[in-house]
């Protein structure tokens, strides 16, 4: 038997509405970006973008949440932003060899830190605490 807490994770019906949403406008920004459709791609970066910010605040209180829903916020900026230097055509050389979508490096790399630093640091001190969540 298990001696630590047992702590389930739910997410409230709206939330998770809202989370399905997020994915249909991720995979409508996506599916813009891979047909080329300007206009639907770039108006589905803004609620795509907003609900990644309001997903990653409402879970700000849960380390690991947290952590994985800002990688997502930065990963989902990223990807915009990669999409736009390609439909404005800033994705050619811009200077040094640098392309547009090289710049997309930066969120993505924020995102990755994130997760390094919760999964190197925050989440061991959690278990050294016990104040993890195991599945």
């Amino acid at each position: 038997m298990n001696n630590t807490q047992d702590t389930t994770y739910t997410i409230p019906a709206k939330y998770r509405k809202m989370e399905n949403m997020h994915i249909v406008f991720w995979l409508l920004k996506d599916i813009s970006w891979c047909m080329v459709w300007k206009v639907l791609g770039l108006a589905m970066i803004i609620p795509t973008v907003a609900i990644a910010v309001m997903i990653a605040w409402r879970t700000r209180d849960i380390a690991s949440e947290r952590a994985h829903n800002l990688a997502i916020l930065f990963w989902i900026s990223a990807n915009s932003f990669w999409m736009v230097s390609e439909f404005l055509h800033f994705d050619a050389h811009l200077f040094w060899g640098v392309e547009g979508k090289h710049l997309a490096l930066v969120p993505f790399a924020i995102g990755a830190l994130i997760l390094a630093w919760y999964y190197l640091v925050q989440k061991p001190k959690e278990e050294r605490e016990g104040q993890v969540v195991t599945l």
